[in-house]
């Protein structure tokens, strides 16, 4: 019987029977490791995607090296921490293309870091996977070795704004984020869409996210008479302040946004449990269970897989982990079909695939379009309803 990477990862009794494993050899292997670059906020306040993305590309390489490699040759992983910093990142992104000679990088895992490194690879054409969502990180034309495996920020604001104006019904909208690249450009974008639809922006503000006291901000946009406030942020404690200033000024609005808000995390940093309510945070199809508490099927399994595994769940997000097992999975198959390390051969194949069955969702990149994720994967979670890392679906759908 034959046995792929798919069925090792979920431990297949197929997989987990099997005395030994490996891919298909050629003729003239290379032992040397599949080098994998890593861009991640390891510290700092943006650290809180990379805590599940790191344990999906853990998972993910143990999994494959067990069974053997990519045509016999290891995946290594080569970490940095960029502490959310881009400059940080940029070193380490020249380090890893001149100095380690990786074959590609996963990340870096938040925008505004990835603003400021993806020229850099795209100059030195080293291919390029990332899930950040800022729309000018994904050009073909001008980056032909980035590849985006998350929606876009316009499939999270579509989905936010549809939440926001047609469910909530909701027309005076705050919109608030964070002082990094990617806080400044989502809200700019969040504003600009929602009065292009029709709804009235009446508070906006970037908060440095280490900010002790956002009870300055949430007065004046209750003051302003905001029905929602939509929040474009990756920090939790951030989140958490919010929420608590919510409580403590006996105001019901509902927040709507990124998905940090419904991390793990923050279930520690608020008061009261009771103060995460009405909080609808981004989520996604493959990550959403239904009445019955069930998630797809292929999700069932993963999850599984993972708990045998011992990996922790209730503190991050499956679709963090979902997504950095992905990543990895797309690289050593990019080898594995091409034959090869150079940039080229991995960036061809990543060009050909349609629909390729990963676990957060399904992946199609070409030539000229390089944003993989379906946007018909994109949903509002209820984010205080947080089950081994994902949600039931905010109120409203069917």
């Amino acid at each position: 019987m034959a046995i792929s990477r798919r069925d090792v990862l979920l431990g297949s009794a197929g997989a987990l029977g099997a005395t030994s494993f490996s891919f298909p050899m050629p003729a003239l292997a290379d032992s040397e490791p599949i080098k994998i670059g890593c861009l991640a906020a390891m510290t700092g306040p943006s650290s809180a995607p990379t805590l599940g993305f790191n344990r999906g590309v853990a998972f993910a390489v143990d999994a494959i090296n067990a069974a053997g490699g990519v045509k016999g040759r290891k995946i290594e992983i080569v970490m940095r921490d960029t502490q959310g910093d881009p400059s940080k990142a940029v070193n380490a992104t020249q380090e890893m293309i001149s100095q380690v000679k990786v074959h590609g990088i996963w990340g870096p895992l938040n925008s505004g870091e990835a603003l400021a490194t993806t020229p850099i690879m795209g100059r030195a054409k080293m291919p390029n996977i990332h899930p950040c969502v800022v729309e000018t990180l994904i050009d073909p034309a001008k980056y032909p070795n980035a590849f985006r495996m998350a929606p876009s920020n316009s499939q999270w604001d579509d989905a936010v704004r549809n939440y926001c104006l047609n469910i909530l019904k909701a027309k005076k909208i705050a919109v608030i984020g964070d002082t990094t690249g990617y806080g400044v450009t989502a809200l700019g974008a969040s504003v600009a869409a929602f009065k292009k639809d029709g709804a009235e922006v009446v508070y906006q503000a970037n908060i440095d996210a280490t900010q002790p006291d956002v009870s300055p901000d949430m007065l004046r946009a209750r003051n302003a008479g905001a029905e929602a406030i939509v929040v474009w942020s990756v920090t939790t404690g951030m989140d958490a302040r919010m929420f608590n200033t919510r409580a403590t000024m006996g105001w019901d609005v509902p927040f709507v946004g990124h998905p940090s808000m419904s991390s793990g995390e923050i279930a520690g940093l608020v008061e009261k449990p009771e103060n995460w309510k009405k909080v609808y945070a981004i989520g996604y199809k493959s990550c959403s269970y239904d009445a019955s508490g069930k998630l797809p099927a292929k999700s069932e399994e993963l999850v599984a897989r993972l708990t045998r595994a011992k990996i922790a769940l209730s503190d991050t997000l499956l679709w963090w982990i979902a997504g950095g097992i992905d990543a990895v999975e797309l690289f050593a198959k990019a080898v594995e079909i091409s034959g090869s390390t150079d940039g080229p051969g991995i960036i061809a194949y990543l060009n050909s695939l349609d629909k390729y069955p990963g676990y957060f969702g399904d992946y199609t990149f070409t030539p000229t379009q390089h944003n993989g994720y379906p946007t018909d994967e994109v949903v509002m979670s209820e984010a205080s309803t947080a089950k081994n890392g994902t949600f039931a679906l905010a109120p409203g759908y069917s």
